[in-house]
């Protein structure tokens, strides 16, 4: 009870932190790709070992949500600019989960909350709008609000630390920074020159419908198989994806071959010091050309190793920061009205950006948690949601020895997933698949 209280006390004053706050840099992008069946909305749940008792998680994530202002917000339209502002609107509410996660988020809906928590046996699961944040942001809201939900059962001994924050504390003020702009000082902004990339084809699910399929195996097991090929477990991953794209591309007789590529999100803050719960990543787009030649397995590795190795540095990163920019620094730009923006915006992702990348995947990693919360802890799970065109997206996420690849896709076939999980299990990888299409949730 003297913690509700404090939590009541502090309210106001994370609130009140500030009247407002401008989207981040690759915030500004999420709004204008808005449809009615789609919004940038990403999924992280973690699954603990005794079943959830929601009305205990609903009074946590009371006290957790008005520690993270720029969650608690609600998204506002300007004449030149989208920004967030506080939302002390009631909620949000936890719900019972739903076989389809990821939905649309309509900005006017819900309260205005961009938010959702959903329980389901022993899982709990944030989903935000990317316009929020990026995943590393989500995962400090969820593991927080689990961290207070345990301690509100009687566990003992969880402290803060990671991705755990005091929900008595007041954010600091790099945490609700635009860290893009802070490292967007290179004297040249490098160009893009970028091929349209091979697109799957496929029958699309009707409205409201995510096929997700979930691959859970051993990490160690991935790690062992991917030292074989000289690589590390996100290079491995790629490649394996790349070689699922390329025999899906042979299969494909009405399509001409193209460069099958990856977009794949980079975390930023492991190149440049921030603490900044806001966005903070950028892409890159590993991948191989078949029109060269046939690719073995093992060349595809090394494409992709090289790949990386050369991009994913301080200095090429911090050019990409600048090019990105340099858009919203323009005078000119900075004084076109709203509306222009988006439709230029939604105009360049959908012809150019959008048709870059074959399929998209990300690696979270290895999730590190306070002592303390380990033994109550199975598992973690991450979905990159809903994606804008019909093809499938791939994200990874490892806790202890569990690894989890989950993949969300809007079409029926699922030739790309079967031929990535047919490959790991050919490298000795033990795989468990479950999938939304025969789980038994409570709504639909």
């Amino acid at each position: 009870m003297e913690k509700v209280q404090k939590t009541a006390a502090n309210r106001g004053k994370h609130a009140n932190h500030s009247d407002w706050y401008r989207l981040d840099l690759s915030a500004i992008v999420y709004p204008t790709l808005q449809r009615r069946d789609f919004s940038s909305v990403y999924r992280l749940s973690v699954l603990l070992k005794e079943e959830i008792q929601p009305d205990v998680l609903q009074q946590a994530l009371d006290m957790t949500l008005p520690r993270f202002p720029t969650y608690k917000a609600a998204i506002r339209k300007g004449l030149f600019w989208r920004y967030l502002e506080p939302n002390d609107r009631p909620g949000p509410f936890v719900q019972k989960d739903v076989r389809n996660p990821c939905q649309p988020m309509y900005f006017k809906a819900n309260n205005r909350y961009l938010v959702r928590v959903y329980y389901f046996r022993n899982r709990i699961a944030l989903e935000a709008h990317h316009s929020l944040g990026d995943g590393t942001g989500g995962m400090c809201v969820l593991m927080t609000l689990t961290a207070t939900y345990l301690r509100l059962l009687g566990a003992e001994g969880i402290e803060n630390g990671g991705f755990v924050l005091d929900i008595h504390g007041t954010p600091k003020e790099e945490e609700l920074e635009d860290a893009y702009m802070r490292y967007a000082n290179a004297k040249v902004c490098p160009p893009r020159v970028e091929e349209k990339s091979y697109r799957v084809r496929g029958t699309a699910e009707p409205f409201y419908t995510l096929n997700i399929i979930d691959g859970i195996m051993s990490a160690s097991q991935v790690m062992a198989a991917a030292k074989r090929y000289g690589a590390t477990i996100t290079e491995y991953l790629n490649a394996v994806l790349l070689q699922a794209l390329l025999t899906r591309q042979e299969e494909d007789r009405r399509s001409r071959l193209r460069p099958v590529k990856i977009a794949m999100p980079v975390n930023l803050r492991r190149f440049f010091p921030s603490v900044t719960l806001r966005n903070f990543i950028t892409m890159i787009f590993p991948g191989v050309d078949p029109r060269l030649g046939e690719y073995t397995f093992e060349e595809i590795v090394i494409q992709v190793r090289n790949y990386m190795r050369y991009y994913l540095n301080e200095k090429l990163l911090r050019g990409d920061i600048t090019t990105n920019a340099e858009t919203q620094r323009n005078p000119f730009i900075r004084i076109v009205p709203l509306f222009i923006k988006d439709f230029v915006v939604r105009m360049f992702y959908t012809k150019v950006q959008d048709r870059n990348s074959s399929a998209g995947l990300t690696n979270m990693g290895r999730m590190e948690v306070p002592e303390g919360m380990r033994d109550y802890i199975e598992r973690f799970d991450i979905c990159m949601g809903q994606p804008f065109s019909r093809r499938t997206n791939c994200a990874i996420i490892s806790f202890g020895d569990i690894l989890t690849i989950n993949f969300a896709s809007s079409i029926v076939e699922t030739d790309v997933e079967r031929y990535f999980f047919r490959r790991l299990v050919q490298d000795g990888i033990h795989v468990k698949i479950e999938s939304n299409r025969n789980m038994e949730l409570g709504t639909e």
